[in-house]
This record gives C-alpha cells, structure tokens and sequence, in this order.
C-alpha cells in the first residue's frame, strides 16, 4: 500500500492506496482509505512531519496485512503430552451476543448502577455473563458461572457477587427495561404503533409458597408454586418491557400497572394494546377507550348476547378485503374461497363502552377446527370405554367436556350406578362455531387491517416458547423476590438480544429457527494453536456466513491471529453508536 495524491483543481487529497488483480490477472488499484486534505493529514499526524508520518501509518497497515497472509507451520509431537489442565478449546459464539448487548448500550447502563451503589465488582461482567450463558447454556447461577469458562474471555466473577448483584438488578429493572428501550432506537426502527400484551407463568422447583411463589392455575398443569409474567411486545417480536406478579393474581389486573409504566418511563402515552380474550375484561377495554389508547382483544362469540350471536352467525352480508361486494357464505364456492376470510362488522354500546365486533369466516379454519374436535370426540370415546372419565373443572379444550354423565336407580334411592355416554348436544352447540372469530376494538380502522393486526399476537407466544424451551427460564430454583425479579430481567434481555440477532441473521433469503441459530452458536468453537492463533473447529454453513455478515467481522478463516482476535473481541464492545462518531470524524 502506498500514499496516493491527488489533485482536483485546487483541491489536494490524499488517499491509501492498494494494489491487486483482477480475476482477468491484469493489474489495478483502489483507495482502501481516504486521509483527507494536508489540513486534515496536519490535524491527524502532528505539523512537524505530516507526510511522513502518514507514509508510517501506510507501512503500519502493509505490515499488518503480511501478517494475516503469513502461512503458519506447526511443529507437532506424537510424543508429548499436551500440559494438564490447560484449556486449548473456547466458544466464540457469543461474541455475536456480545456486540449486540454492546450495541444496545447495556456495558454503560450496567457503568450507572456501579458507579450509583459504589460496587467492588464489576457489575457489567457478570450480568454479560449470565446474558450469553442463558441463551447459549441455561441453567443455574453456578452453571452460568462455570459454563462461562467456556468463552474465550474467561469471566473475572465470584458466586458471591453474582447473587448480590442480582439484588441490583431487580431494583433497577424498571430503569434498565427504559434505558434499553431508548438505546435500540438507536439499531433500527422499533414498530410499537401496536403492542401485543399477554401473561404466562412459570413453576418451581419447591413446592412451598412464599412471596411471588404462590399457589395457582399453571400453564403446565404441575402441582407446584408459580409466578407470572406479564409482558409487551412490539410488532416485530422485540419485547419492550415486563412485570412479575405473585403466581395467583388474576391476570386482568397486571396489564394497567404495566401499561402506566409505559406511560412514565418509556414516553409512550399513544398505545394501541392488543390481547387475547383472557386480558379482554370490561376494565381493560375501558381503560384503554380514553385519551390516546385504544385496544384490539379476541372476543367470544360463545359470550355473546343472543342477539349478537343471530347476528354473527348469519351467512349474509359477509365481506372481501378489497371487494365492494357482499356474500352469502350459503352461496360462495368452497373450493374457491377455501382460503380466503370473510368478514363483517357493527359498533356497539354496551355499559356506556361503544366498541367494534369484527367477526371473520374462514372455510379453512372451519375444517381446522372440525379436525380438531373430531380427536377430541375420539379421546373422549377412549375415556368412555376406559372408565376413567372425572368430573372435574374441565377446559375449553378438555375432550371431557363431550362426557355426559347419568345417574339411576330403580327404587327412587340415591343413586349408586353412573353411565358415561358422548353429549351429542354440547358437540352441536360448538359446531355451529366453527370457521368463525371475532375481535373487539375502538378503532375505525378499516376491518382487514385490524384482523392483520390482531393476527400478529402469535409474536408473544413464540416469545414465551422460547424462553420456556431454549431459555429454560423453568422451573426456577430461587427463593428470594429480588433474585426472582432478576433472573426473570436476565430471561427478558437475553430475548431481546437473541431477536435483534435473529432479525440480522433472517434478512436474507434464509430463515433460520431459534435451535438452528442457538445450536450453531454453542458450536462454535475455535482450538487454540500455542502462540499462533485459533483454528476454527466448526463448520462452515450458510448460517455462519450469515452471523459473520451481519456482525462485520469473520472467525471462519483457516487461521486467525492472536491479533486479529484481540481485534475482533475489541471490535463487538464498541457500541454502534461510537463506531458512527468514528465514521463521522474520519470524514470531517
């Protein structure tokens, strides 16, 4: 490479300059950087010795690119023994997580708390720490802390100080949640004109109550204390803040104490909340019918007024998204409309509550449904037979449900002989249904555009499955509230990284699923090559190319340098935001 002058008019600039050929093998050049006006060389390189001191910087960059072109050899004996306990193998996957959290500003966030409650340790270390070991090696506190060892920077943490700075944590969560927010603006365009809203809980592993831990209905059915999680998502599947509450708190209760909190710290007083029909009580609706808020929530057509029911029921008046005509769902061709939604929709007032019923038909979803109850019918014809059919609480989805129970005798006593039949009219009942959903809105939006809308509830759900299934977030081992509070913020920012990377690694033509991406960072490793560098020890694939591209950096190459990697590891803890200022000031 060589200092390159050019001259344009009376303008002078001065570029670094590299040579190469082309795939033809004939020869040519290109500016690989620009240093700018003598003015600007004088600023950068001191006034003494301007050119030659950018003549040095040039060499300086040659000299460096030998080195990542120098072929090593190794010199290897099958007769020496590698040295006892020395670690020769170590992740570099979760350098990919590590530019992201740096990107999102957490190092600096983390630099607040300490610096607030005066830390002896560090307290960016180990919340980094428990971040990549939950998305990469969930498991316990001390799990975290040992499967950091994996990582090519070793963790500098005691278990002492991981469990007091879980104590922090949940003190500050409130704060870290709008901190965290505010900086991934700075990444890309948060869609937040609609918020998804749902509530899940999670079990532990002791059966004892106290505090968050307490007795109530589990999503996964276990006889065992839980506590539930409320959380926002926004239109992307970006989670943007969470409560925890006590495992048997109504849920209706949760989404407007969070709601306010949106309100205060994250500066969003115009919301649109969209929930499923759990979350869709009067309360919500009326809370969120004022001001600037405004709702979408699924609503039962089984709960409906008679009326109503007459209403959304009837096969005329249905509509087409982009078609002025109306249609008779007796009439339409069911091959041809076997997948396409039909809707209509009326304003209500009820309780002095005007609201907006949509109701959609879809013919798939009919023969969805149908299907569905059909194996539950079979389930319920197995019980039967069996004998083993109790009547409990059952669900909506319980196959008992379609049990019906009968009781005689022949004398007029109480009855001691039961008989366990199919209720042919609870099955005709929900029949009728079937193909058909309604929603619930104040907005006058128009009707396929809000159906588009609430069909984006299944963001949040995937969230939770990832946390229960790739996160392992359950069952939980702690006891205390706050280390509570924060192994739950620990499960809320690993999320938020783990979708920031996923939305870079899918804007291709590819779509990876979270156990591919996930799986593919625990494999990364590289082998230590003693005073050389590190090799990679994973294969290469699509998905790796796609990390490294949208990461800027590469470790797939058949030798990285001690240097380079120092580089690369520097390179992911400089923020998105300093890199811009780097840019900007180079080109001034």
């Amino acid at each position: 490479m060589v200092l390159k002058v050019i001259k344009l008019g009376k303008c002078t600039r001065y570029y670094v300059q590299k040579s190469f050929r082309k795939d033809n093998g004939k020869p040519a050049t290109k500016n690989v950087e620009s240093l700018g006006t003598y003015e600007e060389l004088v600023a950068r390189f001191g006034a003494d010795d301007p050119i030659g001191e950018a003549k040095k910087y040039i060499a300086q960059l040659t000299a460096e690119e030998k080195e990542k072109r120098k072929k090593v050899t190794l010199e290897l004996s099958p007769t020496m023994l590698i040295p006892q306990g020395q670690q020769n193998c170590y992740n570099i996957g979760y350098l990919f997580l590590q530019k992201i959290y740096y990107d999102l500003g957490l190092d600096k966030i983390c630099a607040k708390i300490d610096k607030k409650y005066k830390n002896e340790y560090n307290i960016n270390e180990i919340l980094s720490k428990l971040l990549y070991t939950r998305i990469l090696y969930p498991g316990s506190k001390q799990s975290s802390r040992e499967d950091s060892k994996r990582f090519i920077e070793q963790p500098q943490m005691e278990l002492h100080q991981i469990y007091r700075a879980l104590s922090l944590l949940a003190k500050e969560s409130d704060n870290i949640q709008a901190a965290v927010y505010k900086n991934s603006l700075k990444l890309g365009e948060r869609r937040s004109k609609i918020l998804y809203y749902d509530c899940t809980n999670y079990y532990f592993e002791s059966e004892q109550e106290g505090g968050l831990r307490q007795y109530g209905r589990s999503k996964e059915h276990r006889p065992n204390p839980i506590v539930q999680m409320g959380l926002f998502m926004d239109m992307d599947g970006m989670p943007l803040a969470f409560c925890i509450n006590p495992g048997n708190t109504n849920e209706q209760i949760t989404l407007k104490p969070l709601e306010q909190k949106l309100n205060d710290n994250f500066d969003m007083s115009k919301l649109v909340i969209c929930t499923d029909c759990g979350l869709s009580s009067y309360e919500n609706r009326k809370y969120n019918s004022v001001a600037n808020r405004s709702f979408i929530t699924v609503q039962s057509l089984k709960k409906l007024k008679s009326f109503l029911q007459e209403w959304a029921l009837d096969p005329y008046s249905w509509h087409i998204s982009g078609d002025k005509n109306m249609y008779n769902l007796d009439e339409v061709d069911y091959e041809q409309y076997y997948d396409t939604t039909f809707y209509k929709d009326r304003w209500i007032k009820e309780n002095d509550l005007e609201q907006r019923i949509i109701v959609t038909f879809s013919f798939k979803y009919h023969n969805y449904m149908r299907c569905l109850r059909a194996r539950q019918i079979e389930r319920a014809e197995k019980i039967i037979v069996a004998g083993e059919a109790k009547f409990n609480k059952k669900s909506q989805n319980d196959p008992k449900r379609f049990v019906e129970q009968l009781a005689y005798t022949n004398d007029g006593e109480l009855a001691q002989a039961r008989s366990y039949s199919l209720n042919t009219e609870m099955i005709s009942q929900e029949e009728q249904f079937d193909g058909f959903y309604a929603i619930c809105t104040n907005l006058e939006d128009s009707a396929p555009s809000i159906i588009r809308a609430n069909g984006g509830r299944w963001v949040i759900e995937n969230a939770f499955r990832i946390m229960k299934t790739e996160f392992e977030a359950r069952p939980v081992y702690l006891q205390k509230d706050d280390r509570i509070q924060a192994h739950f913020l620990t499960c809320f920012l690993a999320l938020l990284i783990y979708k920031h990377l996923e939305k870079n690694v899918n804007r291709g033509v590819y779509h990876f699923t979270p156990a591919q991406i996930i799986d593919t960072l625990k494999d990364m490793n590289v082998s230590s090559l003693e005073g050389e560098g590190y090799q990679a020890i994973y294969t290469r694939t699509d998905l790796t190319n796609a990390l490294h591209g949208s990461a800027g950096f590469r470790t797939d190459y058949q030798i990285v340098p001690k240097k380079m990697m120092r580089d690369i590891i520097s390179y992911t803890k400089n923020s998105r935001s300093s890199k811009e200022k780097a840019k900007k000031s180079e080109k001034m």
